[in-house]
């Protein structure tokens, strides 16, 4: 098996594809042939700028650069988290990037130390870009989810939370019903591709190691590993946004801060 690499005119004629999205657009009257000619022309633009900056940090192989490149796929992956959120209450854009790097870098550096422990430096782009991407990715959408389903389900069950606490409950016994539901919603995405990954959907790490030439049983086992990373992280980042968004929405007299939970805009 042999890599075919692509030419500028192949991806082209990918990209051409999208004229399908515009002619339906166009039929239907979707109006969202702006919006598709905007998000064609950001997809090529950002993955070309990053494919040309990885292949700067590829070649020079330092440490430093390595991090930094980590640290600001994070703080975006952490802005674009809080940003989804209809609601905001001070401390959120903190608190989310907060959890977004203790768990997505704590379960990276797992697999950099302990599972990958025989490819020498752990700053090799090669292994730490890839991998702390895929993981951030997923992390996002289960954070982003978990934020979302427990700013909301508080707004709406003010009365019932703002009962409990009168009668005697505790924060977290008053809002335990909510944050049981963030943190599941937070984590069904994954749970749901894990229960069809192989069968329904090949992912993109496996296909594109397949498409390289790698044998199919060594893709299988980088993908088993990295959707087990992603369930981890996910996971702690879900618990992580819950957690923290409850202590700033509940202080410790067992008060529920309404006030501070604002709809965006306001």
């Amino acid at each position: 098996m042999s890599y075919y690499p692509l030419s500028y005119i192949d991806v082209a004629l990918a990209a051409a594809l999208i004229l399908i999205n515009g002619a339906i657009s166009i039929a239907l009257r979707l109006k969202m042939e702006r919006t598709l000619l905007l998000a064609s022309a950001r997809t090529t633009v950002q993955l070309l700028l990053v494919g040309f900056v990885l292949n700067w940090i590829f070649n020079l192989d330092r440490w430093y650069l390595v991090l930094a490149m980590l640290s600001v796929m994070t703080l975006v992956a952490g802005y674009t988290a809080a940003a989804r959120n209809d609601r905001r209450f001070p401390g959120m854009w903190i608190t989310t990037i907060l959890s977004m790097w203790v768990s997505s870098w704590l379960i990276t550096a797992f697999a950099l130390f302990v599972v990958l422990h025989g490819i020498g430096n752990w700053y090799q782009p090669q292994y730490a870009i890839p991998l702390l991407g895929m993981v951030l990715g997923n992390t996002l959408n289960g954070i982003s989810v978990g934020l979302a389903t427990l700013s909301s389900e508080l707004a709406l069950r003010r009365g019932e939370i703002d009962s409990a606490l009168a009668l005697g409950a505790s924060r977290y016994e008053a809002a335990l019903p909510t944050i049981r539901q963030a943190i599941r919603l937070g984590m069904m995405p994954i749970i749901n591709s894990m229960m069809v990954v192989g069968v329904v959907s090949l992912p993109g790490m496996m296909t594109g190691q397949l498409l390289a030439g790698t044998p199919p049983v060594e893709a299988v086992k980088y993908q088993i590993m990295i959707m087990f990373l992603i369930a981890s992280a996910t996971a702690l980042g879900t618990v992580g946004i819950v957690a923290l968004s409850f202590l700033r929405l509940f202080n410790r007299d067992h008060q529920f801060l309404f006030a501070t939970l604002r709809k965006k805009g306001d």
